[in-house]
């Protein structure tokens, strides 16, 4: 009688050639799972993200006006909201004072934002405490804040004037001069921000190896030499993060604008958000207002492009 034996090769090219049915099924199995744990979030991206987007593209070509919630009608009036924006006089300050809010702001956010976080990376008495503190602005509500420092500047009984007023100085209309305004707004602002650039920053510092610092001081790379070839190009990566993110929300602020000035005086202080703001709910003409904020939608993501394609090119050098 003969016995037949098969190699292990050629049984592991049976296997290989005809796979189990229940491996496929289990493949299967796995793919749907994987499915079903995506499905939800894609719905939620639609619901939340991609419906408010295209709704408000749609009401950007309409008349959309109050009096639509009555007869639900809204004519289609194609891109006439947009030439009525482009050809507004508050159009081009309101583009020039979002720079200079959002240049301003970034800037004394990201610089002293930095400046602390590397004094907080130096451990001594009471630093943890002083760094849970530094997240108060950032805890309060934009409402609150804006109602506090509008006292704090008021031209009359503002705790600041009556503090400079011991050197002799002349009270300072902070929130009444054009001449003076956005930069009141500008410096509640990075007061609100610096938590946020802290926060951020000191975490990048916390993941940067104290060996690197060691053989610099070897090299004699200490203080500012070791910020600059040790500190600053580990620390990259999460200053654009930051940048780009400090971008994206400054752009966009309205509370405290509004809560501050209210888009004055003599709209020295409007920008586009105030703009869309004051189109839809103060004129009530929404299809316009929507128009403001399709212009700040571009304007984050040319911005979230750029970061994009800097970051690419950072990876691929």
């Amino acid at each position: 009688m003969t016995r037949l034996e098969t190699s292990p090769r050629a049984s592991s090219t049976i296997e290989a050639s005809e796979p189990p049915v229940h491996r496929r099924r289990r493949w299967t199995m796995e793919k749907v799972t994987k499915i079903l744990f995506v499905v939800p979030a894609g719905l939620f991206l639609l619901l939340f993200f991609g419906y408010p987007v295209v709704k408000n593209v749609t009401m950007s070509l309409q008349e959309y006006t109050s009096r639509t919630f009555f007869t639900g009608e809204a004519p289609w009036v194609g891109f006439a909201n947009y030439v009525t924006i482009f050809t507004s006089n508050l159009f081009v300050p309101s583009m020039v004072n979002t720079a200079l809010f959002t240049v301003g702001s970034i800037a004394g956010q990201f610089a002293i934002g930095l400046a602390l976080a590397v004094f907080f990376k130096r451990r001594f008495p009471l630093s943890n405490f002083l760094r849970s503190m530094l997240l108060l602005p950032w805890l309060l509500p934009l409402i609150v804040a804006s109602a506090t420092w509008r006292s704090i500047l008021d031209q009359d009984s503002g705790v600041l004037n009556q503090f400079i007023g011991v050197f002799g100085v002349e009270p300072v209309p902070w929130l009444t001069s054009p001449g003076v305004a956005l930069i009141a707004v500008i410096l509640v602002n990075i007061w609100i921000g610096i938590p946020f650039n802290v926060t951020i920053l000191y975490g990048g510092l916390q993941d940067i190896p104290e060996e690197l610092y060691e053989a610099g001081a070897l090299d004699g790379a200490t203080g500012w030499a070791a910020f600059r070839y040790i500190t600053w190009p580990n620390l990259r990566p999460v200053v654009s993060v930051v940048l780009v993110l400090g971008v994206v929300y400054t752009i966009k602020v309205l509370d405290i604008i509004l809560g501050l000035t209210d888009g004055g005086p003599a709209n020295s202080t409007q920008t586009l958000s105030i703009r869309s703001y004051q189109e839809s709910f103060v004129s009530f003409e929404f299809g316009v207002g929507a128009a403001y904020s399709n212009v700040l939608i571009i304007v984050s993501l040319l911005f979230a492009l750029i970061y994009l394609r800097a970051n690419r090119r950072a990876v691929d050098e």
